[in-house]
């Protein structure tokens, strides 16, 4: 089934877009389907780190302190959670699957309900609702609310319609489905036992290859499916007369088994990775160590104390592949260190300093984690000291392209600029967030400015084919994606404007001109050129070129005048400029328009700053500006503007 635009709005801007993915792409991939898949079941792990606090907090003595209940409270609040955790899974991956759309979840839950009673009244086994039972049912409501949200019925039961008709259909389907299960449940249980056995049986070895092959999928955004099979479907175990699954929820069970699956990646989290990112901090240039600090210092604190790892990991993916072919080993050998010294420790989030402080009270040898940590952390450091400045590896910091730029302003005001990177709305096709990606779909992926979104804040790009793409922001990514929603949503006329010259950007308040810098021709950027051509930021017409050609005016089809013009106090260098338009001309964006002797303009002329301004500067409702940095000729997304209604003014 292909999946239709974002919030599947059959507008007639929204079904074009449809159309033309559907012809130029086909129907979505498996591997984007897996990618959606990954965040539909990464959702519901979200309410685990209440049910760790919870636990946390019951395991206090607080009978000592005279307030027993406190504990009871807390401890079964903290298990109810897991109690529950399958009916939590089929909401959830519901919500996932069908743009969080409350109908799918509320069909997911009735169907899991009912499936709780059906087995309970006939089976004396205990055959309970797993984890992987409330996906499976997540999944099927998901899918009935895409295929029949919008089902016509004859009028005299229309009633039960459109998104109704979904509730109605799993309450039947589940019964059925449930009443299946009593025969088909002990199968796959006996199926998942014997996985369990398999992995045992391989030993260090089996953690060697789930850690190796969690950091190979961590790269396309996967991992999520590799670890729902090990953290909540591997290994059983009996509490309470409840059957719980997984070896997370059997850690916080209480299970002293559990907690193999989980012990060996703080040592990669806390340590190893922080590590990383002073080792790029350390081989930044001194000119860009200041911003590289700034920028990794706080990702590595983020990554011990949370376990978000991908900022860091993303700086050295794409420049070293053989360097994090490292790190995929090296994680793989962290597992089998900890199986091998008997280590459990779990988390409810991920590895990070919280959650090994929060679970240290269910954990196992977990002091030894601390001094294998310390080790790993050194070993990182040296290596990629070593591997950095040896193979000259372009990290962050070592050249100005390669630096992740802060944000300039709020996430509001940057969004039309990364929309604009991303080739405008009419290439979004849909756009969802996992915690630090952005995970989308669009016509052609093609049309995506990697330079752009980089200098933007982007830690990296992923191109899965079919027209899916992941961008890593970091914890920005679910903000950035509300706001792209917000502006496919309104119909706002936008203006996108490139670097008309390769050079650094700054502010217009730095030209060394109190006409520019006071704005009284007009507000917007300028540039530094570094090489002798100019080019057009828009698309448009040549509306006047000054007849020493130092100077050109260009009108857009929406009534938005910009005016460039090459240098301070030029327009008595004559012979310095040759266009290569007229007045008249219809140009695109990134057009070459006029060529200039750079070098000349250097000796004589008192700056070479390169305004770039909008003359009417009243018909702009809101303004956005990239970082002010080197940008490559043509580059897209360094400024956008919102226009007023053409009535004038106003909202």
């Amino acid at each position: 089934m292909a999946f239709l635009s974002y919030g599947d709005a059959l507008t007639k801007h929204g079904l074009q877009r449809t159309i033309r993915y559907r012809k130029g792409e086909g129907a979505l991939n498996w591997l984007g389907s897996l990618q959606q898949f990954g965040r539909a079941i990464m959702l519901p792990t979200m309410v685990l780190p209440a049910a760790a606090i919870l636990l946390s907090v019951g395991g206090l003595p607080w009978g000592a302190w005279g307030l027993p209940v406190v504990s009871e409270v807390a401890t079964i609040a903290g298990q109810s959670i897991f109690h529950y955790l399958p009916f939590i899974f089929a909401i959830g991956v519901a919500l996932g699957l069908a743009n969080q759309a409350g109908t799918a979840g509320l069909a997911a839950f009735a169907g899991m309900a009912l499936y709780d009673q059906v087995t309970k009244h006939f089976s004396s086994d205990l055959i309970q609702p797993s984890t992987l039972i409330g996906i499976m049912m997540g999944i099927i409501a998901g899918a009935v609310y895409r295929r029949f949200k919008n089902v016509r019925l004859p009028e005299a039961i229309q009633f039960f319609g459109g998104s109704r008709f979904v509730l109605l259909f799993m309450g039947l389907f589940s019964s059925v489905f449930a009443y299946g299960m009593l025969w088909f449940a002990p199968i796959l249980q006996h199926l998942l036992n014997g996985l369990t056995w398999g992995l045992s049986t391989m030993g260090g070895f089996g953690l060697f290859l789930y850690g190796a092959l969690y950091r190979i999928l961590s790269a396309f955004g996967l991992h999520h499916l590799l670890n729902n099979i090990v953290w909540f479907q591997i290994g059983s175990y009996e509490t309470h007369g409840d059957i719980v699954q997984g070896d997370l929820p059997r850690f916080f069970s209480g299970d002293p088994t559990a907690g193999i699956y989980m012990a060996g990646l703080y040592p990669v989290m806390m340590f190893a990775l922080p590590a990383t990112a002073l080792a790029i901090i350390q081989e930044a240039r001194e000119d860009l160590k200041p911003k590289v600090r700034k920028t990794f210092m706080r990702a590595a604190l983020v990554c011990f104390l949370t376990g978000v790892s991908e900022q860091i990991e993303f700086a050295f993916l794409f420049a070293s592949p053989w360097l994090f072919g490292i790190h995929i080993v090296l994680s793989g050998l962290a597992m089998w260190i900890t199986y091998a010294l008997d280590i459990h420790h779990g988390f409810s989030y991920s590895a990070g300093a919280i959650d090994y402080v929060l679970n240290y009270h269910l954990s196992s040898n977990a002091w030894m984690l601390i001094p294998i940590g310390i080790a790993y952390g050194l070993a990182y450091y040296f290596i990629f000291r070593f591997a950095i400045r040896r193979f000259r590896i372009p990290t962050p910091g070592r050249e100005e392209a390669s630096t992740l730029g802060d944000w300039v302003g709020n996430i509001p005001y940057q969004t039309p600029l990364i929309l604009q990177a991303l080739g405008g709305k009419e290439n979004i096709v849909r756009v969802e967030a996992c915690i630090t990606r952005l995970r989308l779909t669009v016509v052609n992926d093609r049309a995506i400015d990697s330079r752009a979104l980089k200098s933007l804040g982007s830690a990296g790009l992923i191109k899965l084919g079919g027209g899916n793409v992941q961008i890593v922001f970091g914890t920005y990514s679910e903000l950035i994606r509300e706001e792209i929603r917000k502006l496919m949503d309104r119909d706002l006329t936008h203006v996108q404007f490139c670097a008309p010259v390769q050079g650094k950007m700054i502010a217009l308040s730095e030209v060394p001109d109190q006409i520019f810098a006071g704005k009284l021709v007009g507000e917007g950027v300028a540039f530094l050129p570094e090489s002798g051509e100019l080019v057009s930021p828009v698309a448009g017409t040549i509306m006047h070129l000054y007849p020493t050609m130092h100077a050109i005016g260009i009108g857009t089809t929406e009534g938005v005048e910009i005016l460039l013009h090459i240098g301070i106090d030029t327009s008595q260098q004559k012979g310095c400029f040759e266009a290569v338009v007229a007045a008249g001309d219809v140009v695109e964006a990134g057009q070459l328009l006029i060529k200039f002797d750079l070098e000349t303009l250097q000796k004589n002329a008192p700056s070479l700053a390169t305004p770039m301004v909008i003359t009417n500067p009243d018909r702009v409702r809101s303004w956005s500006y990239a970082p002010f940095k080197n940008v490559k000729k043509g580059q897209g997304a360094v400024m956008s503007v919102v226009l007023h209604d053409k009535s004038g003014g106003g909202d």
